[in-house]
């Protein structure tokens, strides 16, 4: 991959994304997740859905162009049915884009803060981004996908403490996964924006609207 696409995969990519733990902290607090074995379970869930939902958006959105994008992020807002998700993806987004257009100042990626009030999806953002750095839908949908397991994955260090060495020996049992998902995603780039795969995750729907009440919350979701 090349270097300007490892920026947008790299964790110090300042956007935000350390304060979202991907439903982690809720499903922390239900003590559904307390150890690296049941982090491993519910990362391998949420890559099997949330995860291949926001690759392949983001391959879609990379293969298309702006003119796709208000399509794009209108089928992201259909597959998240928890409005507390709904807040916290666009808040994301919001981030994303403002840490991608400082990156790759263009004039393409201005059209992405015209989409939403609130913000743009990510998975869109992403995209789009990476087709700006050079990248095409199978890097998009491979950068998604590892974003969706190796963000809750680092909130597992700072909520529950647990090894990082171990947390990283876990993602990286998951590498395969990611490499599936993400061919998966790619190949649905081209697409009908409406037949992009729409698996759904009610837990973490839940687990959302639950955080959002909670009185003390480390991320904000």
């Amino acid at each position: 991959m090349d270097a300007a696409l490892l920026l947008l995969a790299d964790s110090r990519l300042p956007a935000g994304g350390h304060a979202h733990s991907g439903g982690l902290e809720p499903a922390a607090a239900a003590g559904a997740v307390t150890d690296p074995a049941a982090l491993a379970g519910f990362l391998r869930g949420r890559l099997a859905t949330a995860g291949l939902v926001a690759a392949a958006l983001a391959a879609a959105a990379c293969a298309g162009g702006r003119d796709d994008w208000a399509r794009l992020d209108a089928e992201a807002d259909a597959r998240t049915p928890s409005p507390a998700q709904r807040r916290a993806s666009r808040a994301q987004g919001r981030s994303l884009l403002r840490a991608v257009r400082a990156t790759w100042p263009v004039a393409e990626l201005d059209a992405l803060g015209e989409l939403h009030e609130a913000g743009p999806h990510p998975p869109v953002v992403l995209g789009a981004a990476t087709a700006v750095a050079g990248g095409g839908p199978r890097q998009a949908a491979a950068i998604a996908a590892y974003g969706a397991v190796s963000g809750p994955a680092s909130a597992a260090v700072r909520l529950l403490g647990l090894d990082p060495l171990a947390v990283h020996r876990t993602l990286a049992e998951l590498a395969g996964d990611i490499d599936a998902v993400a061919a998966r995603a790619a190949g649905c780039a081209a697409a009908d924006p409406a037949e992009l795969p729409a698996v759904s995750a009610p837990l973490l729907d839940l687990y959302a609207e639950l955080h959002l009440q909670a009185d003390l919350r480390l991320f904000e979701s």
